[in-house]
C-alpha cells in the first residue's frame, strides 16, 4: 500500500511540475513575488480554523474530563498533527485520525472514548464538508450564470446524494461499528493492531451511541466545523489579496470549497498532489483568476502545510519518544 502511495505522489508531483512548466515558471513566481513576505502572516492565521474544528470535537468527547487531559489547545495541537499525517504523509486517508486516536490515549483518554469522538467527528466532518460544498456550488452558479456549468454541477451533486444520506444513517444506526469491527478481525486475520485500538466492538458502540445520543451537542460540533470551513476562505481571500488579485468573499468561499472537496474525492492521491492544482485552475478561470494566480494560490497553500506541518510532526515524535521513554523507566521502577 505504501509503494501504491507513493507512486501515485510521484504521479502527482510531476502533474504540479507540468502544469508549473506550461504556464510558464516565472509568471508562478512573478505572481508569488508580489505576495512577498507578507505572505507569512497566512502561517499564524491558519490556527484560526484549526482551533474552530479543535473545539467541535471537543464537544464530542462527552464523558467528564476533570483532569482536563483532552483541553482545547491539546486538541488544537492533535488537529495540527492529524492534518500533518493527512497532508504530508504518503499514508491511508484515516492515518492521521489513528494518529488523533493514538494521541488522545497516550493523553490518558480512555480508547473507546477517544475512538468514538474521532470516528464521529469524521462523519460529522463529512456531513459539513457537503453543506459547505453545496454553498459554494449554489455561489458558483449566481457568479457564473452559464447554464453548462449551472448543469455539470447538479449532476455532481445528484452523484454525490447518498455520501450525507449514509453518514445520517451511520449516525442513527451505531451497531452498525461492531459489524465492522468483527468483519475487519475477518479480513485481517484476528485482532489487529487497528482492531484493538478500537477497544473491542461492543465498547465502541457504546460510546458512538452515547456521543450520538447528544444530538445538541452534535449540532454544535458540525457548526463549529463549518465555521473553521468558512475561515479557512478568509485565507483564500488574504492570500489572492496579498498576490494583487484582490476577490469578493463569495470567490473565496467557491475556491475554498472546490480545494477541499477535490481533495476530499482524491483521498487516494497523497496531499491532493496535481489534483488540487488542476482543480484550482479550472475554477479559477471559471471566476477570472489566471492561470499562474490559481497555481501560486496553490503552492502558497502548500508551502504553508509545510512550514506548520514538518515542525508539527517533529513534536509528534518528541512526545511519543517521552511517552516511550517513561514508560521504560516506569517499568524499571516496576521491576526494581
Amino acid at each position: 500500500m505504501k509503494r501504491l502511495a507513493y507512486v501515485v505522489a510521484l504521479i502527482g508531483g510531476l502533474l504540479v511540475i507540468g502544469l508549473i512548466a506550461h504556464t510558464g515558471y516565472r509568471a508562478v513566481l512573478n505572481a508569488l513575488a508580489i505576495g512577498g513576505w507578507n505572505l507569512l502572516w497566512l502561517l499564524p492565521y491558519h490556527l484560526c480554523p484549526i482551533a474552530l474544528d479543535a473545539w467541535g470535537w471537543r464537544l464530542l468527547i462527552v464523558r467528564p474530563d476533570p483532569y482536563r487531559r483532552a483541553r482545547w489547545g491539546v486538541l488544537t495541537w492533535i488537529a495540527l498533527v492529524r492534518e500533518g499525517v493527512g497532508r504530508l504523509l504518503p499514508v491511508a486517508s484515516v492515518g492521521g485520525e489513528i494518529a488523533g486516536i493514538r494521541l488522545l490515549i497516550l493523553r490518558g483518554v480512555d480508547g473507546a472514548t477517544a475512538t468514538a469522538s474521532v470516528v464521529v467527528e469524521v462523519l460529522i466532518s463529512l456531513l459539513s464538508q457537503y453543506l459547505f460544498t453545496a454553498i459554494g456550488v449554489a455561489l458558483l452558479i449566481i457568479l457564473t450564470q452559464s447554464n453548462e456549468t449551472t448543469t455539470q454541477v447538479l449532476i455532481g451533486i445528484a452523484l454525490t446524494c447518498p455520501a450525507p444520506i449514509i453518514v445520517l444513517l451511520l449516525l442513527d444506526n451505531a451497531g452498525i461499528f461492531q459489524r465492522l469491527e468483527r468483519f475487519a478481525e475477518r479480513t485481517l486475520g484476528g485482532r489487529s493492531r487497528l482492531t484493538q485500538l478500537l477497544s473491542g466492538g461492543a465498547t465502541l458502540d457504546q460510546e458512538i451511541e452515547n456521543v450520538i445520543a447528544h444530538r445538541w451537542r452534535l449540532a454544535k460540533a458540525t457548526v463549529w466545523q463549518l465555521l473553521g470551513m468558512v475561515s479557512g476562505s478568509f485565507e483564500v481571500w488574504l492570500a489572492l489579496h496579498l498576490l494583487g488579485h484582490p476577490v469578493g468573499v463569495e470567490t473565496a468561499v467557491i475556491l475554498e470549497s472546490v480545494t477541499l472537496t477535490i481533495r476530499h474525492l482524491a483521498f487516494l492521491v497523497p496531499g491532493g498532489l496535481g489534483v488540487q492544482e488542476a482543480g484550482l485552475m479550472v475554477f479559477g478561470q471559471m471566476l477570472g483568476l489566471s492561470n499562474e494566480t490559481a497555481l501560486a494560490l496553490s503552492l502558497i497553500k502548500r508551502g504553508r502545510e509545510l512550514v506548520i506541518g514538518i515542525p508539527i510532526l517533529l513534536s509528534w515524535q518528541i512526545y511519543e519518544a517521552r511517552q516511550l521513554r517513561s514508560g521504560h523507566n516506569g517499568k524499571r521502577a516496576d521491576s526494581g
